[in-house]
């Protein structure tokens, strides 16, 4: 027996035309559907011929499969099994010759490509395998050089749009005129920057982003910038075209690339002056007010400064990247006329003194929350007025985001006029005294060793909240106040006779404010 023969690979095709336009060539005018008439809408990407029985191992997806019925001719009762095979490799159809080796297919055979959809196609008697694989392979050849030249037509025309200074806004209406469909950008949040085409089109996709559409993914520097998505009437998206939304997607990743390096360069520049401004090295008033309004900013009316200073935990750099953004666009929604601007670990923000400053956090909290498992503290200035009270209102700034961070934990929004005592104790530098501090105040009560021990300074706290009054202390812990009064009677002598001191009750009252501190 003669080795099999396997057909010359007819090369990478990545196009094809659909069965019913494969009989629609002059070689196959006579061709029949004999069964599976429901796939005519298969691609075929590819021809074979079957001359051994056992042609599975030889056969590609989206094959036009070509055979005479001589190696069916002794197994006709597996020609339905047959069928089931070459529609899980994803074979285009079957066509073959009958009268000469088969006389007809078995029922079974048929019955299996109408239920699946795979057309079986019989073949005219006249008409030979290489006028067949000719014509139909020049078809596809010549479609897919149409494809080609469509799509290195359509990079031309984006490219040129980026060369002539174009955005996001002209690449969207170009792909949106070339295919004649809805066209929009979305960044990596999902919201859509621009949009362009058909205005049915560009509703459906702003009223259902998510809905149906054709996307691809806009990738740079292994970052993943967002998507390309177009929607137009059903079918009117192909493969040729999904190849032309690649390309744009290609063209809108050089397009962020270039705006990201300005804005890198112009952050730059804003958070340098800025930090000139805050140290008090940017110059004299009207010089400051002058620069700050090339960036856009008003330094000369009463302002807030905050402090956005990242929580530890997670990956800073990427963390302190989308910081910065997430305050920017709050800042817009808020103050446009404000200022912002990143340092290595915190973002400074100069708002208008009337914006409600615990609102901006928030929003700027939530955007932050969507897109990182991570968290930060917010510091808040006293009004400042001119641009020499800048450096002052920073300091206060850091000072309540990081005394605010050790009284109430990661995430947490505090004033410089909210902090009391706790900005008086922020100043002691040496934490070892403040250890040594509470230790000789509150003795064996400064330590959780005894879990009733937090219970008694609660009780302690309270008594010196409500200056001693024994009825409201016991009200406001829900103690008897015979109970309250053996509490006091046992913090006596472990702390002496605070009742009668009032020097010992204002000690007792810092080491309490001390071990609020986080972090002290």
């Amino acid at each position: 027996m003669e080795p099999p023969v396997r057909l010359a690979s007819t090369g990478t095709i990545i196009h094809g035309v659909a069965v019913g336009e494969v009989l629609g060539v002059s070689t196959l005018a006579g061709a029949r559907v004999i069964a599976g008439e429901r796939g005519l809408g298969r691609i075929v990407q590819r021809l074979n011929v079957m001359e051994v029985p056992d042609i599975l191992a030889w056969v590609k997806p989206h094959e036009l499969l070509l055979t005479t019925g001589y190696p069916l001719r002794n197994t006709p009762q597996s020609l339905d099994r047959l069928v089931i095979d070459l529609d899980e490799r994803g074979l285009a159809a079957l066509a073959i010759k009958l009268g000469r080796y088969l006389d007809r297919l078995p029922p079974e055979m048929v019955e299996q490509a109408d239920r699946l959809g795979f057309p079986l196609i019989q073949l005219p008697d006249d008409v030979g395998f290489d006028d067949i694989l000719n014509q139909v392979l020049t078809d596809i050849l010549n479609r897919q050089a149409a494809v080609l030249a469509r799509a290195e037509e359509a990079h031309r025309a984006l490219v040129q749009v980026v060369l002539a200074g174009g955005g996001l806004r002209e690449v969207a209406a170009e792909v949106a005129g070339l295919l004649d469909v809805a066209v929009a950008v979305l960044d990596g949040a999902g919201q859509m920057l621009v949009s362009a085409g058909p205005a049915e089109y560009v509703a459906a996709l702003r009223g259902a982003p998510e809905g149906r559409h054709t996307s691809v993914p806009v990738v740079a520097g292994g970052h993943h910038h967002g998507r390309i998505v177009a929607c137009g009437p059903v079918g009117s998206i192909g493969d040729s075209d999904i190849g032309i939304l690649e390309r744009a997607a290609t063209v809108a990743a050089l397009v962020v690339t270039r705006q990201e390096a300005v804005n890198a360069v112009e952050s730059k520049y804003r958070a340098d002056f800025l930090r000139d401004v805050l140290t008090g090295r940017a110059g004299g008033t009207e010089r400051v007010a002058s620069r700050a309004k090339t960036f856009g900013w008003d330094l000369e009316r009463p302002v807030t400064v905050l402090v956005a200073e990242l929580d530890p935990e997670g990956d800073e750099r990427v963390a302190q990247d989308r910081l910065v953004s997430c305050w920017t666009a709050a800042m817009r929604r808020h103050d446009a006329r404000g200022a912002v601007a990143g340092f290595s670990h915190e973002v400074v923000t100069i708002v208008d003194a009337a914006v409600d400053a615990g609102r901006l956090a928030k929003d700027a909290a939530g955007a932050f929350a969507e897109c990182l498992p991570a968290t930060f503290s917010t510091g808040a200035s006293r009004v400042a007025v001119g641009a020499e009270a800048l450096p002052e209102a920073y300091g206060q700034a850091l000072k309540a985001a990081r005394v605010g961070r050790q009284l109430h934990g990661n995430g947490a929004v505090a004033h410089f006029d909210q902090l009391g005592v706790y900005r008086l104790l922020s100043l002691v530098n040496d934490t070892a005294e403040l250890h040594s501090f509470v230790s000789e105040t509150l003795g064996s009560l400064a330590s959780d060793a005894d879990a009733e021990n937090a219970d008694l300074r609660r009780t302690l706290q309270v008594l010196l909240e409500t200056n001693l009054n024994v009825a409201e202390t016991a009200r406001r812990l829900h103690f008897h106040y015979n109970t309250l009064r053996y509490r006091i009677g046992k913090l006596e002598r472990m702390l002496g006779s605070f009742t009668e001191d009032a020097h010992l009750r204002l000690n007792l009252t810092l080491a309490l404010h001390v071990l609020r501190m986080r972090g002290i």
